[in-house]
Order: C-alpha cells, then sequence, then structure tokens
C-alpha cells in the first residue's frame, strides 16, 4: 500500500480499479507540409467548418450540463464559446493559415500559446488553461476527424465501467460533464486545482475527485486497485483491508431526517437547485427543502420569456420533489444582469455591470412586467397542495425602499388575482444579503421579511472589492476574511429576537469544516450544492451550540485571513 497527496476536490471516497485517460490518444499532427503546397483557401474554409462545429457542440454540451449537472455549471461552455470566437486567436490563426500552415497546425500553435500564457499565471488564472485546452482540443478533433478511439479517448468516457477509479493527466470541464457518476468510483489527475471548472462539475456530480496529486500518479498501473479520498487529498494505491471497509462504511449515505446540534438546536440543511433535473438528486441526499431555486434556468436558451403558466408548472415541480410539510423551497426571484445576460431581454450594457442594473432593480423598474408575471406564478403555486412550504426572495437588495416596493408588488398581484377568483396564496417573504448595504440594514429588513439569506459568493465580491470572475484578484475574494465574517455577524445578530429566520446559500455554507462556525454565528439554515447535504447534516450533529458560540466570538475577534484560519484549526488548503 502506498499513499500520494493531492487537493482534495469533492469530500467523498470512493475505491475500484484504475483507468489512464490519454486526452491526447486521437490528436496526432501530421508531419508540417511546405508552406508553398498549402491551400490557403481550402484551410481557411476548413478551420471556419471545425469553428461551426464546435460551437454546435458547446452548445450542446451547454445543455446536456444543464440537464445533468445544473445551470451554473454548465455557464463554463458559454466562456469557451467566447475563446472560440476570440478576436485575437482567430486572428492569429487565420494569419498562420495565410502564410501556408495547414488549420491544425494553426490552431494548435496559437492555443498552445494561449495555454503557457495562462499557466504562467497564478491561481484559477492558471486553471483556466483547461478551458482553452477544451476548446482546442475540439477544434482539432474537428479538423482531424477524430472521433476518440484512442486507449481511453474521448469517446469512451461515458462508457466507463462501473467501478472505474479515472486517471488522467488532466481533465477538461467537457471530459468530466461526460463521466456516469455512477460508473466512475472516483478520479485522481496529475494536474489541476481545486476551483477549475472540471474540479466543480466533479463536485456537482458527486464523483470523489483528488486534483494536482504530480507526477508521482504517473506510476499507478491500469488495473491497480486505487483508493480516491477527496476529504484527505490522497490516492491510496492498493489500499489494506481496512482502508476498503472504512469507504464502504462512509459512503454516501442521505440523511433522511431533520437534523439538530448534539445540545438540540435544529439547524435546517437544505440544497441549492439549479434546474428541475437537480431536484431529484437533492431530494436522495437528504436535502430539508431547496434554500436556493435559480429561476434563470428558466429564461434563458430561449427567444423570449417563459409563461406564467411555465414558471408555475416548474415551482409546483420543486414543492412536489420536496412534499413533507416541514420542506420549505425557496424561490428566488429573476436574477440577471451582471454576469447572468438574457439577449432578448435587450439589458444594459454598463461599463460595471455588478454595479448597475441587476436583480431586483430590473424587477421593479425596466422588467417590472416580467416581475408582476413571475409573482402571479408564484402566488398561485403557492395556493397548491403543499404550496405553504413556499418562500419567495428579492435579489441584491440595497435599500428598504426596494422591500417596501417588491412587497407592495406582491400585494397588487394578490389582489389581481382575487378580482379574477385565481386561487392564490402569499408565501414566506425574504430578501438576499449580498450586500454591504443588506447586511447594514438587515435589522430594518428583518422587521419587514419572514427571512434573509445570505449569498456569500456576492457578499465577499461587494464587501472585498474583488469581482468573483476575476482570477487575478482571486485572493481577495474570501468569505473568510474577518471584513466578511463581521458582515455575517451582524446580519444574524439584527435578526436576533425577531421572528425573521436567517439562511445562507453560497458555497461557504457547504463546507462542512465550516459548519461549526456557521452555527455559532446563528445561521437557522445552510443551503448548498447536493453533494455536500449529508457531510453538513452528519457535522451539524457533531457541533455543540454553545461551543460554536464561543469559537466564533473568537473568529470575530480575528484581524487577519491567518489568525481565522489558526482560529478554526484549518489550513489554505481546508479552507
Amino acid at each position: 500500500m502506498r499513499t500520494l497527496t493531492g487537493v482534495g476536490s469533492t469530500p467523498r471516497s470512493g475505491v475500484g480499479a484504475a483507468r489512464w485517460y490519454r486526452s491526447d490518444a486521437d490528436l496526432t499532427l501530421p508531419d508540417r507540409p511546405d508552406p508553398e503546397s498549402v491551400d490557403v483557401d481550402a484551410e481557411l474554409g476548413r478551420y471556419e467548418a471545425a469553428r461551426d462545429d464546435v460551437r454546435e457542440a458547446l452548445r450542446d454540451a451547454r445543455d446536456r450540463t444543464a440537464e445533468r449537472v445544473g445551470e451554473e455549471e454548465a455557464a463554463v461552455f458559454e466562456a469557451h464559446e467566447s475563446f472560440l470566437d476570440d478576436p485575437t486567436i482567430v486572428e492569429d490563426v487565420e494569419a498562420a493559415i495565410r502564410e501556408g500552415m495547414p488549420a491544425e497546425h494553426a490552431v494548435a500553435d496559437r492555443f498552445d500559446e494561449a495555454v503557457s500564457q495562462f499557466e504562467g499565471m497564478e491561481g484559477r488564472m492558471a486553471e483556466r488553461a483547461d478551458d482553452l485546452r477544451d476548446v482546442r482540443d475540439r477544434l482539432l478533433r474537428a479538423l482531424l476527424d477524430a472521433e476518440g478511439d484512442g486507449p481511453t479517448g474521448a469517446a469512451d468516457l461515458g462508457a466507463l465501467p462501473e467501478g472505474t477509479i479515472l486517471l488522467a493527466e488532466r481533465l477538461t470541464p467537457s471530459d468530466t460533464a461526460a463521466l456516469d457518476p455512477d460508473a466512475v468510483a472516483g478520479i485522481a489527475t496529475v494536474e489541476g486545482g481545486r476551483t477549475s471548472h472540471a474540479a466543480i462539475i466533479a463536485r456537482s456530480l458527486a464523483i470523489p475527485a483528488v486534483v494536482g496529486v504530480g507526477a508521482d500518479l504517473e506510476s499507478v498501473a491500469d488495473g491497480e486497485t486505487v483508493l480516491v479520498d477527496g476529504e484527505a487529498g490522497e490516492v491510496v494505491v492498493d489500499p489494506d483491508e481496512e482502508r476498503r471497509e472504512a469507504v464502504r462504511e462512509a459512503g454516501p449515505e442521505a440523511i433522511r431526517e431533520r437534523v439538530e446540534t448534539s445540545d438540540g438546536r435544529a439547524v435546517e440543511v437544505a440544497a441549492n437547485v439549479g434546474g428541475e433535473a437537480e431536484l431529484g438528486p437533492a431530494a436522495d441526499r437528504g436535502a430539508d427543502g431547496v434554500g436556493l431555486f435559480r429561476t434563470e434556468f428558466l429564461f434563458v436558451d430561449r427567444e423570449a420569456p417563459p409563461t406564467e403558466d411555465e414558471q408555475y408548472e416548474a415551482v409546483t415541480a420543486a414543492l412536489s420533489a420536496f412534499d413533507d410539510p416541514e420542506d420549505r423551497v425557496v424561490v428566488r426571484t429573476l436574477d440577471v444582469g451582471g454576469d447572468k445576460p438574457v439577449p432578448y431581454l435587450d439589458l444594459p450594457d454598463e461599463p460595471n455591470p455588478f454595479l448597475g442594473r441587476r436583480g431586483i432593480r430590473l424587477s421593479l423598474d425596466e422588467h417590472a412586467d416580467l416581475f408582476e408575471t413571475q409573482l402571479r406564478a408564484l402566488l398561485r403555486a403557492a395556493a397548491t397542495d403543499g404550496g405553504d412550504g413556499l418562500a419567495v426572495m428579492f435579489p441584491l437588495v440595497t435599500r428598504v425602499e426596494e422591500v417596501e416596493r417588491a412587497v407592495d408588488a406582491v400585494e397588487s398581484v394578490a389582489d389581481v388575482l382575487a378580482s379574477e377568483g385565481v386561487d392564490h396564496a402569499v408565501p414566506e417573504l425574504g430578501a438576499m444579503v449580498e450586500t454591504p448595504a443588506a447586511a447594514f440594514l438587515a435589522d430594518a429588513l428583518a422587521e419587514r421579511l419572514d427571512f434573509l439569506s445570505v449569498g456569500t459568493n456576492d457578499l465577499a465580491q461587494y464587501v472585498m472589492a474583488a469581482d468573483r470572475g476575476n482570477d487575478a484578484v482571486a485572493e481577495y475574494h474570501d468569505p473568510l476574511h474577518p471584513a466578511v465574517l463581521r458582515a455575517l455577524d451582524r446580519t444574524t445578530a439584527a435578526a436576533a429576537g425577531t421572528d425573521a429566520w436567517v439562511g445562507m446559500c453560497g458555497e461557504m455554507a457547504g463546507d462542512p469544516a465550516l459548519t461549526e462556525l456557521l452555527v455559532g454565528l446563528g445561521f437557522d439554515e445552510l443551503s448548498m450544492s447536493a453533494v455536500t447535504v449529508p457531510d453538513v447534516k452528519a457535522r451539524v450533529r457533531e457541533v455543540d451550540a454553545d461551543d460554536a458560540r464561543s469559537l466564533a466570538a473568537d473568529a470575530l475577534a480575528c484581524e487577519t485571513r491567518s489568525e481565522v484560519l489558526d482560529t478554526l484549526g484549518l489550513d489554505d488548503r481546508a479552507a
């Protein structure tokens, strides 16, 4: 038995037979011909045709990933399409072809140069190199008419035998999205980081994964028994029976019942859902309902907004999936703008869209008609069997006046439905706390609403003035920074003593290593990717609420991130 160390990506374990994936098995380029012999027009035509084919394939991959994994994870393929059409890359490839280079060599050279540039950067920027490789390999397969028929090539990924531990130098998002989580017991890669798109998709599919193991992984042969421990960040070759048995006993068992801390404080553990396909897996993993139902999936990839009935059916499907009387389904009203454009809505082109017209601002003004239609669907759904579990929250709230206008809109829609004789009910109403303004106004918001839900991804972005999509400032986008922790504390403290409950629906909620801290800060509900629901539920049961409050107080007294990590007993990798 020997143990290799990497970075745990999906906090689960699996054991099976190793199988190497060689992503370039079918991408051997022919020798470069004499430039004078190249038909430039024909090669330009081949390149354009390959781009068209890849563009269509990326859109198909986006749709498949949205259905199997989720809308948020599928958005990576929209970024890939932007690489495909990047004017500097296109111009450079076409210039090389005009100089007498075959299309496949021009593509390989230009993309390899871009990959090297990204790899020379640090942090998340380096991990974006995998996205460029994905686009490059798609183009090369189209140009070479390759179908992935090499040893465990691209065409095989969706049909791996059950119990496979997939080993690779690296995996692209397309590779990972093709995997069958019922067949793949684990993933280990030589390269890669925890925040790469491939790693994110693996987590969403609940496939145990360890990335960045290094060259030592190459010593593992096809067919060897391998254990992947995504919690410890270990790859164990030829594990002993005790270690294998531990994996079997620690499988991803769902905890169906609601959980309490060891001293009896109830904490809801819900799932974030970005489409109807995610409802079943969330229920299967024991989620206590949906803490964030993203309605954007209903508005994308179409030429007109969804009808009232389409939205009603989507919401009632969620209510049906979580029909226990204690279950709650929290629906976020349309949250577009910023990084979520919807072409047919003709959203404003702004120099800084994250600080512009997005979220509730658009719903109350430019797109009040869409807001009214959505509210009609929601109020109708609230009157159905099980509809008393529906809750509705408004995104990007920064002013009390916005909440008052939104509540007035709900009451107005209720009056119209009553006049029409349509069954309806007013659900719980809440606001997302994802701006410093909302955190500072949490007391006023809690007085007017039934609940608050903290979106830590955006809250960290706005508190730290660090664009969550800008890898150059990734180190600043940190929910464990003392300033962000104090914003969280201000929110829960403001709601204490009111009738409003407080939840969290950002990535921070799904990290079991932070569960005790969040319980100590006073959160009533934690909502996360469904894959980590069992782990967080199990962790809640281990927490003593009094100890958790002491831990939170110590963390809030810290002035630097490193002090917070020391207080929580975490290292950088665990955080």
